[in-house]
């Protein structure tokens, strides 16, 4: 059992970044999903979906490249499970000057930090993107 199954999304991502590869097998969940269909909405993987599995499914996530290097530079789990970090609208963080996203679940669910501010919500602050 993971004790923080979105730290080890971004690790395996990270991993796969490092490593060139077109795409990274996940366990499914619904958050996990959500996330990635984020990272896609902002550009920052090319494709994913949910490959059918006995029990919990495999999200396959494909990476996305520009002239041989990767369009994700980073990814940072921010609210971890020792330590919630929680944040109003207002005191969102923008990554990288706006180049990155920040990734904050919300009563509306999970969305950007530019849907945040739109909308006026706040949430917890799940992971920074660039």
């Amino acid at each position: 059992m993971l004790t923080d199954p979105i730290a080890d999304m971004l690790t395996r991502v990270r991993n796969a970044v490092m490593n060139k590869s077109d795409k990274v097998d996940i366990p499914a969940s619904r958050m996990k999903l959500e996330i990635a269909k984020l990272l896609k909405d902002e550009g920052f993987i090319r494709a994913y979906k949910i490959l059918k599995d006995k029990k919990q499914g495999v999200l396959r996530i494909s990476l996305k490249y520009f002239e041989n290097k990767s369009v994700l530079s980073g990814l940072k789990r921010v609210s971890k499970p020792g330590r919630r970090v929680y944040v109003g609208y207002r005191e969102v963080p923008q990554v990288m000057g706006g180049v990155g996203v920040s990734i904050v679940s919300t009563p509306k669910g999970i969305i950007s930090d530019n849907e945040c501010r739109a909308q006026k919500v706040g949430g917890e602050l799940l992971c920074t993107v660039w």
